[in-house]
């Protein structure tokens, strides 16, 4: 199907020297040209303030990729032929006399023009607008912006509508990374191609799902910015929510990116919404305090450089969320994210409904529930725990719970599974949205999450303490124990 799909663009990156470019865009536009799959006559426009040369700047980012890359993956002809395809200008993105020198870059009409604003948020309306004004803004032109978009409703609001002043919505390619997993598009695949477990997707037969975003690392000198969005804004209302709307969503009619985003927004619009009332059993706010992680003494939030030493703002976050639909009703979703926990770790379980009538031995009925484990990292790959009788002549009909595992690397017999980036930029080039978020989808999730954020002002209530390199609060462990039931490392 690619090959008949014309590839080839012109790429415009804004914010080619910040931080998201030189870690994740140019390493993963350097790994589609080691695919071949950057077609011929592809050309990146680097553009950033900096005062600076291409070849300069050719140099720079040959220094990135060295880093970035692993020295097996990496190969000096692939990465020169790769950084001859880019050229560099400086600009200031807030004068739009500097935007009309964009055309004279763009001298082929018949390459996609591709627009990516590796920016803040708040540069996205500027760049647009300015472009507009230069002429540069063509009808087909595809517009990449990276999420969050805004840090509430009414912010991410303004952004939109800026965006959407210039651009049609089927022109925007809203970036969540989590999206470009391959185990995250293998929901899809696992949920609706397979009978097994499509017949099986639904309260009568799954007890509870909870999901799981854990970082071992502290803000890494993000503290500007990590400070005022906190970990809800953060991870909650970008990646969690997708990962439960792929989970609790209907099938889709179609494939088509419209099919898919259009059940999204059923489930976001379906969260039962948490009212004061609620928050102590359904809410976990945490802080970190120093603690260990890795063997290493670290320090807490409040002792990281450049703190402010009153921030009461959240580094974790566990709610219990219910989604008011037939699907779902009486299945609780138990999601959390948070820093400095014991282990890098993203993963979804779902616990399955045991058997109506249990025969076996008593001692053993807390195995009954079969889990189906789908590791979204490390080592990308799903699992169902199922029960066998144990072996041997001694033993009876004890049971034993094993996995029926699928490791994506192994399976596959990949040296490498593509990086998120590198999956979403290839289908900005196809011209597929179907990883990308629409507009009501960002609103729906801010909607939800900004009364949860409302309800934690009103209360002024401070995030609970919890150590360095544990598990988030005690309270976190109480609200799910409150349920009969345990987060899966407990069990």
């Amino acid at each position: 199907m690619a090959d008949h799909i014309d590839t080839r663009c012109d790429l415009m990156l804004f914010g080619a020297l910040g931080d998201l470019a030189q870690r994740k865009l140019f390493p993963a536009l350097y790994q589609l040209e080691r695919a071949n799959l950057l077609a011929e006559g592809s050309r990146i426009l680097a553009i950033a303030r900096t005062e600076a040369d291409t070849p300069e700047v050719r140099n720079r980012l040959l220094e990135k990729l060295q880093q970035q890359i692993k020295a097996s993956e990496f190969d000096e002809s692939v990465a020169q032929a790769f950084l001859a395809r880019v050229e560099y200008k400086q600009l200031d993105f807030t004068d739009p006399g500097g935007f009309s020198e964009l055309n004279d870059w763009r001298n082929s009409a018949h390459n996609q023009l591709i627009v990516y604003m590796a920016t803040p948020p708040a540069m996205y309306g500027v760049i647009a607008r300015n472009l507009r004004s230069a002429d540069c803004c063509i009808e087909k032109t595809r517009v990449v912006v990276e999420k969050p978009i805004g840090h509430d409703l009414e912010s991410s609001r303004v952004i939109n509508d800026e965006l959407g002043e210039v651009y049609h919505e089927s022109q925007l390619f809203r970036i969540d990374h989590y999206l470009g997993k391959e185990t995250v598009q293998n929901l899809i695949a696992l949920r609706f191609a397979n009978n097994l477990f499509a017949s099986q997707w639904d309260q009568n037969h799954i007890s509870h799902v909870e999901i799981t975003v854990a970082e071992s690392v502290g803000i890494e000198g993000r503290w500007g910015y990590f400070d005022k969005a906190g970990q809800i804004r953060d991870m909650i209302q970008n990646h969690l929510l997708q990962l439960l709307c792929l989970i609790a969503m209907d099938p889709p009619s179609d494939l088509s990116a419209d099919s898919i985003r259009d059940e999204k927004v059923k489930i976001l619009k379906a969260l039962r919404r948490i009212t004061p009332d609620m928050m102590e059993q359904y809410v976990v706010r945490g802080q970190y305090v120093a603690g260990t992680s890795n063997g290493r003494p670290v320090p807490g939030y409040l002792e990281e450089e450049g703190a402010n030493k009153g921030s009461g703002t959240e580094t974790f976050v566990a709610l219990k969320v219910e989604i008011d639909n037939w699907r779902w009703s009486g299945v609780p979703f138990y999601i959390r994210t948070g820093k400095r926990l014991p282990e890098k770790l993203s993963q979804i379980i779902i616990h399955f409904k045991p058997a109506p009538h249990y025969i076996f031995d008593p001692d053993q009925k807390h195995l009954a529930n079969n889990k189906l484990i789908i590791r979204l990292q490390p080592d990308e790959g799903m699992a169902l725990k199922i029960l066998t009788k144990d072996q041997g002549l001694d033993k009876g009909m004890r049971l034993r719970q094993g996995p029926l595992e699928l490791t994506f690397s192994e399976t596959f017999d990949t040296d490498r599974i593509p990086d998120a980036y590198e999956r979403l930029l290839w289908e900005v080039m196809k011209g597929n949205q179907y990883l990308f978020v629409r507009r009501d989808e960002v609103e729906h999730a801010w909607r939800w999450v900004d009364q949860v954020i409302q309800n934690w002002q009103d209360s002024n209530e401070p995030p609970k303490r919890y150590a360095a390199g544990t598990w988030g609060p005690v309270a976190s462990i109480a609200m799910i124990t409150r349920d009969g039931r345990s987060w899966y490392e407990d069990a």
